[in-house]
């Protein structure tokens, strides 16, 4: 009676602890649901990593057959395509329901393209290096990491590379978003009979690196003059104070911000990795979307796939309307101009030849007509390629 009267009995007092806490019986329940479901789940990855394994094996195994027909047909030089990876970038870009991003997918491709070219023919690559720059990274974005990379200290080098037949391939940046024109590049175009094959656009994230931790003990920024250049007002703002030394390399700036404890580099974070630089300040650059173009040169541009650039430079008579001349038939055929410079031609002086890149490939017809005529009217006049735009 007196367990009653005090406070009832103990079943009483578990339905109230019940009745107050009945998450408390029911979460193991829940928890031994929720491992099912997800047991579930991870059994129907599991299976579809099984079904997209042996699906790219057989692409793999197809990228074989493909090399022996080509082989048999007497190609033995290059089976690398731009036009149809253009073509297979842009076809799962259009085929892509997500959730993954347009960009994420194609990732993906351009690095199974780039295994499966490996199994046909290792592709050889030069780049304006060393490892971990910008042009590095542009490589990789356009020809995956199942590549043989060259890195080159000099543009003139990579140009040579090429030319010699060392390797395939080149990678130069040609153009910024921000800065302008990569002039090394451009003239190397006058004299080389190499041709445009292909373009990459990337991003760039500019970061300032460095062992000290205060912006104030910093005495010497290192980079590349147009990495300096890209982020000028960020350093007139934060590091007045500090010496802006041009080097040949965003890498080369942080191996050298590695054995300095008073100076930094404006360098990638791949950059810093290497040189286990810590990055102090993130994406200094002055313009959000800063952006470098880079070029891929070989000896013989591809055929069109509908979605061409072609660079071509040019010159004319030093007399008045001369440059008018040369435009005026892109504007009557309908052909879009999408970037013209200006350089010293070094014949003559105040003598210049001008770069263009028209949209369209050189075999359509209204490129083809346009051409015709600047030819008609112009003291020089030198197509320097015709390419896939930039996929991604």
């Amino acid at each position: 009676g007196r367990r009653g009267a005090a406070g009832g009995s103990g079943t009483d007092t578990c339905r109230r602890r019940r009745a107050q806490h009945p998450g408390d019986l029911l979460s193991p329940i829940m928890a031994a649901d929720e491992d099912k479901q997800l047991a579930a789940i991870r059994a129907k990855i599991d299976a579809i990593d099984e079904q997209i394994l042996e699906l790219i094996s057989q692409r793999a195994r197809l990228a074989q057959e493909v090399a022996a027909a080509k082989r048999a047909a007497g190609e033995v030089a290059d089976f690398y395509r731009p036009e149809r990876e253009a073509e297979v970038l842009r076809r799962v870009r259009d085929l892509n329901r997500g959730p993954l991003s347009d960009e994420s997918v194609q990732r993906l491709y351009r690095e199974l393209m780039s295994a499966c070219l490996a199994l046909q023919q290792p592709l050889k690559v030069a780049y304006f290096g060393p490892e971990g720059t910008f042009t590095h990274a542009a490589a990789l974005k356009h020809f995956g990491h199942a590549t043989q990379m060259r890195p080159l200290a000099t543009i003139g080098l990579v140009f040579r590379e090429v030319e010699s037949g060392a390797t395939n391939y080149g990678v130069v940046p040609v153009e910024n978003s921000t800065e302008g024109a990569v002039s090394h590049t451009l003239d190397r175009f006058l004299s080389s009979p190499l041709q445009i094959v292909g373009e990459v656009e990337l991003p760039v994230v500019h970061n300032l690196v460095s062992k000290t931790k205060r912006l104030q003990d910093i005495r010497r920024v290192y980079s590349h003059q147009q990495a300096l250049g890209q982020c000028r007002s960020w350093l007139d703002t934060h590091l007045p104070h500090a010496e802006r030394i041009p080097v040949s390399s965003t890498a080369e700036a942080a191996r050298l911000a590695a054995e300095d404890d008073a100076a930094a580099a404006i360098a990638s974070e791949a950059a810093a990795q290497r040189y286990e630089v810590p990055i102090l300040e993130l994406g200094i650059q002055d313009g959000a979307a800063n952006t470098t173009r880079f070029l891929i040169i070989g000896t013989q541009s591809p055929p069109p796939t509908g979605e061409d650039k072609t660079s071509l430079v040019m010159s004319s008579t030093n007399q008045p309307g001369g440059l008018y001349r040369l435009l005026e038939p892109l504007a009557r055929h309908g052909v879009n101009m999408s970037r013209i410079e200006s350089r010293p031609s070094r014949q003559g002086m105040w003598e210049y030849v001008f770069f263009v890149d028209l949209l369209g490939h050189v075999e359509d017809e209204p490129v083809k007509r346009a051409l015709e005529e600047i030819q008609s009217r112009a003291s020089l006049l030198k197509i320097l390629g015709s390419y896939p735009r930039a996929a991604y």
